[in-house]
């Protein structure tokens, strides 16, 4: 073995070990039922917040985190300002040491339809439990399986995204129209 890779070999250890030492985890969050469940969700939440539900082909990021097989065709998408996960377990359902039903509040702006391609403004507060489970040695969320959840300006910039590659003119305006919708809903 050369100097050189002699040389590579220590610090890549002594890299690991410093990970390790530091307190830092780079694997992250994995869901393993020795961690908060509220992670699960927080993260969940973070990434449907970001459009993770928007296109088929990115829900699949999402499969570790729910317990359903597959994600149905919504016909409606729910904008939210944001959200809040109720960290407080006085306010939980417990309903076993491996079972849950966790409270999140949802800050929503209101609903965009697919088929109208049309934005329903409607400021309000929307509260749902999250039902979170081990199943395995995992946490998972079973219920409830609502539409997408998506921050204005993610879907201000998705929309912007759909009309720019939309070669009908009719529906190029009707992104146009519904991107405009968006912009002017204030929190």
């Amino acid at each position: 073995m050369s100097i050189r890779a002699i040389i590579g070999t220590l610090v890549f250890v002594l890299g690991i070990e410093a990970c390790f030492l530091s307190g830092t985890d780079s694997s992250a969050f994995n869901g393993h039922i020795t961690e908060d469940p509220t992670k699960l969700l927080d993260k969940y939440l973070s990434l449907d917040k970001k459009g993770a539900r928007l296109e088929a082909y990115s829900t699949e990021v999402l499969r570790p985190f729910v317990a359903w097989p597959e994600e149905p065709v919504w016909g409606q998408v729910v904008i939210i300002e944001d959200y809040q996960v109720i960290e407080d377990v006085t306010q939980w359902d417990i309903i076993s040491a491996m079972e849950a039903k966790i409270p999140v509040v949802f800050q929503v702006l209101g609903t965009m339809h697919w088929e109208s391609v049309t934005f329903v403004g409607e400021v309000r507060q929307e509260f749902q439990y999250f039902h979170i489970k081990a199943l395995g040695d995992h946490w998972q969320i079973v219920a409830p399986q609502l539409p997408p959840h998506v921050g204005r300006q993610r879907m201000i910039d998705f929309v912007r995204w759909a009309g720019l590659h939309e070669a009908n003119v009719e529906n190029k305006a009707r992104f146009g129209h519904l991107k405009t919708q968006l912009e002017d809903t204030k929190e």
